[in-house]
C-alpha cells in the first residue's frame, strides 16, 4: 500500500479552471506523473511478484538433506522441546534457532515444502512495512503499490541473486540462521516507525529487547550485523535525526542492544556452543589470532568482489532511483530525518556494512577456513544491509535528478524501471534451472522414500541408500563414499539400524 495518495490538479475541460482532487482523504502534495500511478506500477509490480509467486510454487518441490535428516527423527521422537533441548545442551546452543527448525520439521516433509512460502511472504510482508513507515517518518509519499514495488525488489534480489539460492532460500535449516533472521532484526524497527505516543515507543523498546534476545539465540553473525547498526545509529544519531527523536531512537538502540547481549551471553554460555567451539577449535584465541585476522580480511575482500561484479544487485539501486522519482513531500507532516547529506548518509552506510560484513567473516573464519568465500549462506547475514545500501543509494541519486528538468526525471525513471526489469528477467532463469533441478531430486527422492518404508515395515534393518543432492547439499557417502554423515541420522529417520551405499536407485 502507499504511505499516501497522491493530490492531482485535473482540468475540467480544455481552458478552465484546474480543480482539485484528494485521495484517500490526504493531504500530500505529489504531482504525479499519470502514466506511472496505475498502470505503470502495476506492470512493475507485476514482474518482483511474480518471480517471488514461482520461487513459491517451485518450493513444493523441496525434500530434506543434510542436517535435516537429523533434526527429523528427533523431533518426531523428542518434540520441539526436545530438539531446543538438543540444540542448547550439545549441538550450538541456539535456542532460537531450535525453535524455528522445531516449527517446521514437526511437519516432517510437508513443512519443509511450505517453508519458502510462508518465510518468504512474512519477509515480503516485513520490507513492505518498513518501507511504508520510513516513507511516512521522512515526510515522503508515494502512489499506490510503489512501496510494494520497491520491497518485492528488494526480497527478489536479496533471495535470488546469491551464487546459491537453494541454501538461500529452500534449505530451511539455512535459511532460519541466515536469511529470516536478518529481517526478522528490521522487524524490531517496525513498532519504534509505528510508535506516535510515549506508550508506544515504550513498547517499541520492549519489543527490540525481546527480539534483541531472540536474535542473539538465533544467529551470531545476524546478532552482530544488529549490534554494529545500533551502534552506529547511536554515534551518528545527533547528525541523522531532529532533535525530538534522539531521546527515543537511543533508548531504542540501547534496548535492542541489551537484549542482543543477553541473548548471545546465553548461547556463548551454553553447553552447546562449548561443544561446538571445542569441535572446530573456533576459540576466541583462534578467532583473533593474527593469522586468522588476515585470512578473513582476504576471505572478504574476495566476497566484495563477487558482490561488486554482480550485476544483479543493480536492481536494488534501480528501485531507490524509482522510488525517489516518484515520492514528493507529505503536507502537515514534519519529518523525523535532518535536511539530507548525501555524501554524509552514504558514507556512513558504507562503514557500516564493511565493518559488520568484515567482523561476521572473522567469526566463521575459524569454522570455515579459506573455505569461508564459498559459505554463500552466511554471506546473508550482512547481504541485507548491502541490499539496503544499494537502495539508499538510489534514492539519493533518484533525489538529486528530481530537481532537473521534467524529461530528465522522465528518462531517468524509465531507465530505473528497465534496469528492474532486466533484474527480473535475469534471475528467472537461474531460478528455473534450480526449479528442474529440485523437481529431478523430489521424483528420484519420493521413489526412494516409498522402497525405503516399504522395506523397514517389511522388517528390514540394513538398507541401500542412494545419495541424492541439489545445488551442493550435504548427503550420506557424499564425496565417493567419504562423508558418511548423516548417514546415523538417516537410518534413525527409516528405523533402520544402518544403511549402505547405493550405485543407483531401488
Amino acid at each position: 500500500m502507499a504511505a499516501g495518495a497522491s493530490r492531482v490538479i485535473i482540468p475540467e475541460q480544455p481552458g478552465g479552471r484546474p480543480r482539485r482532487r484528494r485521495e484517500n482523504g490526504r493531504g500530500s502534495s505529489v504531482l504525479s506523473v499519470r502514466a506511472w500511478p496505475g498502470y505503470g506500477v502495476l506492470g512493475l509490480l507485476s514482474l518482483p511478484l511474480g518471480l517471488l509467486g514461482s520461487a513459491f510454487w517451485l518450493g513444493r518441490h523441496v525434500r530434506p538433506s543434510a542436517d535435516e535428516w537429523c533434526f527429523l527423527p528427533s523431533v518426531r521422537d523428542h518434540g520441539i522441546t526436545g530438539l531446543v533441548e538438543k540444540f542448547y545442551l550439545t549441538d550450538n546452543g541456539r535456542l532460537g534457532n531450535g525453535l524455528l527448525v522445531g516449527a517446521y520439521a514437526k511437519y516432517g516433509v510437508a513443512g519443509h515444502q511450505w517453508f519458502g512460502l510462508v518465510s518468504g511472504v512474512v519477509m515480503l510482508g516485513l520490507l513492505w512495512a518498513v518501507t511504508v513507515l520510513l516513507l511516512r517518518l521522512t515526510g515522503r509519499t508515494a502512489p499506490r503499490g510503489v512501496p510494494l514495488f520497491v520491497a518485492s525488489m528488494v526480497t527478489v534480489v536479496f533471495l535470488f541473486a546469491s551464487l546459491n539460492t537453494y541454501k538461500t532460500f529452500y534449505w530451511p535449516a539455512s535459511s532460519v540462521s541466515h536469511t529470516v533472521a536478518p529481517v526478522l532484526a528490521c522487524a524490531a524497527a517496525v513498532p519504534l516507525l509505528w510508535a506516535g505516543s510515549r506508550r508506544g515507543r515504550v513498547a517499541a523498546a520492549a519489543c527490540a529487547l525481546v527480539m534483541g534476545a531472540f536474535l542473539g539465540t538465533l544467529s551470531e553473525e545476524t546478532s552482530v550485523v544488529a549490534l554494529v547498526v545500533l551502534l552506529t545509529l547511536l554515534l551518528l544519531g545527533h547528525r541523522i535525526l531532529v532533535p525530538r527523536a534522539r531521546a527515543h531512537a537511543r533508548a531504542w538502540c540501547l534496548a535492542g542492544g541489551a537484549g542482543i547481549v543477553i541473548g548471545t551471553l546465553l548461547l556463548l554460555t551454553s553447553p552447546g556452543s562449548r561443544n561446538r567451539r571445542a569441535r572446530y577449535d573456533a576459540g576466541t584465541g583462534s578467532m583473533f589470532a593474527p593469522e586468522s585476522l588476515a585470512g578473513s580480511l582476504d576471505g572478504f575482500l574476495d566476497i566484495l568482489g563477487t558482490l561488486f561484479t554482480t550485476w544483479w544487485y543493480l536492481g536494488a539501486l534501480a528501485a531507490g532511483v524509482v522510488l525517489a522519482l516518484l515520492t514528493g513531500k507529505r503536507k502537515g507532516h514534519a519529518p523525523v530525518l535532518l535536511p539530507c547529506r548525501p555524501l554524509f548518509l552514504l558514507g556512513a552506510g558504507t562503514v557500516t556494512f564493511l565493518v559488520a560484513g568484515y567482523v561476521c567473516t572473522v567469526i566463521t573464519y575459524p569454522l570455515f577456513g579459506p573455505h569461508v568465500v564459498f559459505a554463500h549462506r552466511t554471506w546473508n547475514d550482512y547481504l541485507l544491509l548491502y541490499v539496503v545500501l544499494l537502495v539508499g543509494a538510489g534514492a539519493l541519486l533518484g533525489r538529486a535528478l528530481r530537481g532537473r528538468a521534467s524529461r530528465t526525471c522522465a528518462v531517468a525513471t524509465a531507465a530505473g524501471a528497465a534496469m528492474c526489469v532486466a533484474v527480473c528477467v535475469g534471475l528467472a532463469f537461474p531460478l528455473g534451472e534450480l526449479g528442474e533441478s529440485m523437481r529431478v531430486r523430489a521424483e528420484k527422492w519420493d521413489h526412494q522414500d516409498r522402497w525405503l518404508r516399504e522395506r523397514a515395515a517389511r522388517g528390514a534393518r540394513v538398507l541401500p541408500y542412494k545419495p541424492l543432492s541439489v545445488s551442493g547439499m550435504g548427503e550420506p557417502f557424499a564425496h565417493r563414499g567419504g562423508k558418511t554423515w548423516p548417514a546415523r541420522c538417516v537410518a534413525d529417520y527409516y528405523h533402520l539400524e544402518r544403511i549402505t551405499r547405493a550405485e543407483r536407485l531401488p
